[in-house]
């Protein structure tokens, strides 16, 4: 049973933003709630959550890599990164995971902002008019793979002998 929630987006607000993201090429279906995209072959999303989103944020936009950023309210950081590529990307789909990430694709569907969620509006972190691009996955999956690798590191140089 779907929940209905107050939106604090106006119609036209709505409107404009699924214009917005019909002329980009995305597949959306409108909801009582909001907007949502429908993954397929040409976009994607992978949730991450906790400090390691901010980790591969950080990573990302040192690399110049960063793409579009869905954040999610709730009491955990959770972030929605927009990806392309996944035909050719098993094994980093596979270690994203194994890494505790949500790969969303194959008709899934990602909420838009404003859609309203059970916990707040969902938002952008970065806009797609303020990304250069939507990277491949295998982009956030070295970025997952360092922030975890750095983890490792300083666990292991914190070590007192």
């Amino acid at each position: 049973m779907r929940t209905t929630f107050p939106t604090s987006a106006s119609a036209a607000e709505m409107t404009a933003a699924a214009q917005d993201y019909i002329q980009r090429g995305w597949t959306i279906a409108e909801t009582t709630n909001g907007i949502c995209l429908i993954t397929d072959e040409d976009v994607s999303g992978i949730e991450i959550s906790g400090e390691l989103a901010g980790e591969v944020r950080r990573y990302l936009r040192a690399n110049d890599l960063l793409g579009p950023v869905i954040e999610i309210p709730g009491a955990e950081r959770r972030e929605i990164h927009l990806v392309t590529g996944l035909r050719k990307a098993a094994m980093a789909l596979e270690a994203l995971r194994e890494a505790g990430a949500t790969v969303y694709t194959d008709g899934d569907g990602i909420p838009l902002p404003p859609t309203q969620l059970t916990t707040g509006e969902a938002c952008w972190g970065v806009a797609p008019a303020e990304a250069r691009w939507i990277p491949p996955v295998v982009a956030v999956g070295a970025a997952v793979r360092s922030a975890l690798s750095r983890r490792g590191a300083s666990a292991a140089t914190s070590v007192a002998c």
